[in-house]
């Protein structure tokens, strides 16, 4: 009974960091039809942005080896945050809205050329800082006081600080989306375009700020995932996007690609699934580098039999 409540407890953690980084696919597809795989990239940007806002304003703690003040968590959100932005809006401006009206497989392998060239940059980048001798190697991620520091272990379990922070985040994000969404004025022109941009249009919306903010909302949340990523592996690294873009991704066609609650059931569903398979599948089949492999073919049946996704979200086909 212990075991299955500690791969509860590490699936609710996993799970919570996809469903953070799903969110920002399902609402940038609800408002565009846009799968963008590019994604994955922005939550490598914003655990880097926090880091490099430790390097700059802790540097003393860093080089020390210090666990950095709680303060500084803030700050580095603040940091992570910004630097997710900046490149999700350049992305869109740039690369995605020349493409708008285009076949869909254009945006689809400009997304794919995107992210390559993020991962290159970063790498070639952080190369060059002395901080970052080897960035094809794994690069130690600050620890932060309180979210950082030995685990709690009450009734028999093992629960990582990160875990608290990780859930936490993913509770009070995906509260106040649903709040902006339904109870403001652009969350209700995001609902507008979402349904038919070109009324939206001829209502008086500005359709273009409108995908922008989506691009905004879906890059904050992956940058706060990539903190939460780096304060539970302690590490960051240049293709840690690829993979965990990949699994969100899948998380919100799991829960339904679209709809913003899907994509958090979809998201806890996954981790849930890859942690009780390293626990419970005995065996050639168990353990932990088969996960992935029952990650999939969770989705795989999920497709086959209702490919609508769990919460049956309903996307009209603009082609």
């Amino acid at each position: 009974m212990v075991d299955f409540a500690q791969q509860l407890v590490n699936g609710l953690t996993l799970g919570s960091l996809y469903a953070l980084i799903a969110v920002g696919y399902t609402v940038v597809y609800g408002i565009i039809q846009l799968i963008n795989f590019a994604h994955g990239e922005i939550f490598m940007v914003g655990a880097f942005g926090a880091l490099s806002t430790a390097l700059l304003f802790f540097r003393s703690y860093v080089d020390g080896g210090q666990m950095l003040p709680f303060w500084a968590l803030p700050v580095m959100i603040i940091g992570a945050v910004a630097a997710s932005v900046t490149i999700a809006v350049l992305m869109e401006r740039i690369a995605y809205r020349p493409l708008r009206n285009a076949p869909r497989l254009a945006p689809l392998i400009t997304a794919i050329g995107i992210s390559v060239f993020l991962q290159e940059a970063v790498r070639l980048l952080y190369g060059k800082i002395p901080s970052f001798p080897d960035a094809k190697q794994k690069v130690p991620f600050p620890k932060i006081a309180i979210v950082s520091g030995d685990a709690w272990t009450p009734f028999g379990l093992t629960i990582q600080r990160s875990t608290i922070f990780t859930v936490g985040a993913l509770i009070i994000c995906a509260a106040g989306l649903f709040y902006f969404v339904s109870r403001t004025k652009t969350g209700r022109a995001m609902q507008a375009v979402s349904q038919d941009p070109d009324t939206a249009r001829l209502m008086g919306i500005n359709v273009d700020r409108i995908i922008v903010v989506a691009f905004v909302i879906g890059a904050t949340l992956a940058a706060i995932a990539g903190i939460a990523q780096g304060l539970q592996v302690t590490n960051v690294n240049f293709k840690m996007g690829f993979l965990a873009g990949l699994k969100a991704f899948t998380a919100a066609v799991l829960g339904g690609i679209g709809n913003v609650w899907g994509a958090v059931l979809g998201g806890l569903t996954l981790g849930i699934v890859e942690a009780m398979a390293i626990q419970f599948i005995p065996g050639t089949f168990g353990g932990s580098s088969w996960k992935d492999v029952w990650a999939f073919a969770i989705l795989i049946l999920v497709l086959v039999f209702r490919p609508q996704g769990l919460l049956g979200a309903k996307v009209v086909d603009r082609a």
